[in-house]
């Protein structure tokens, strides 16, 4: 699979992510944010950072990058979009997933690994995982509180759109614990832990995940 991943100003873990893709066995490609293409790609990555500095809103500015006009048609018609972190409030921002990211609780930017559960194991970036099993990724955010009105937490829960959920004390005040979401269809996840910083042992608490960027090859070659 070609998998595009967007550079941003801003971004961190666009190298991080494009590691990791090709980590999972597929092929990485980068994609600029001023730019419209996205050159063919099978999916897209929405990797971590502070796009623009984050100087309106987490994702706010990005939402409105040329590269983003072309990712939410094709996000509407199917193509699978992942976003971590800042790629998460992207997505927000852009209305691809329900809800926002706000700034933490407790005020402090957190960095630890973190203990995760997997809700939902059919999306098409989680199908590599089981149903409740538990992982360890790195955490780290200052903007990672997932927030919703009670109507939309109630239907994420009802329809199975929770992907991920903090185990242990919640990290950041994210609402229901909830650590990552899905549209209804199940090709746009967001998510706020960094699996592409576990995906080797050399380096952070291990290869928990690595299932993120194996999942859509198992799925179509399923």
């Amino acid at each position: 699979m070609r998998i595009g991943v967007v550079t941003f100003p801003g971004s961190l873990d666009d190298v991080d992510a494009q590691r990791a893709v090709r980590i999972g066995g597929n092929e990485a490609v980068a994609l600029w944010h001023g730019d419209e293409s996205l050159q063919g790609v099978d999916a897209v990555v929405l990797p971590g950072g502070f796009s623009y500095g984050d100087y309106l809103r987490c994702g706010a500015i990005s939402r409105f990058s040329p590269v983003m006009t072309t990712i939410v048609e094709a996000a509407e018609r199917g193509m699978p979009v992942l976003g971590i972190c800042n790629g998460f409030q992207v997505l927000c921002e852009s209305h691809l997933l329900p809800g926002a990211l706000v700034r933490n609780n407790h005020q402090k930017f957190v960095c630890r690994d973190q203990r995760l559960r997997i809700e939902n194991a059919s999306t098409a970036w989680t199908s590599a995982f089981e149903v409740g099993q538990e992982i360890t990724v790195v955490l780290k955010n200052g903007e990672g509180s997932f927030v919703a009105d009670d109507a939309t937490l109630d239907r994420l829960e009802g329809e199975g759109q929770v992907v991920a959920r903090y185990l242990g004390a919640d990290p950041n005040g994210s609402q229901r614990a909830i650590a990552g979401v899905t549209n209804a269809a199940g090709n746009v996840v967001g998510l706020m832990p960094h699996p592409e910083h576990a995906v080797e042992t050399l380096t952070g608490p291990g290869t928990d995940g690595l299932g993120f960027f194996t999942s859509l090859a198992e799925r179509v070659f399923a």
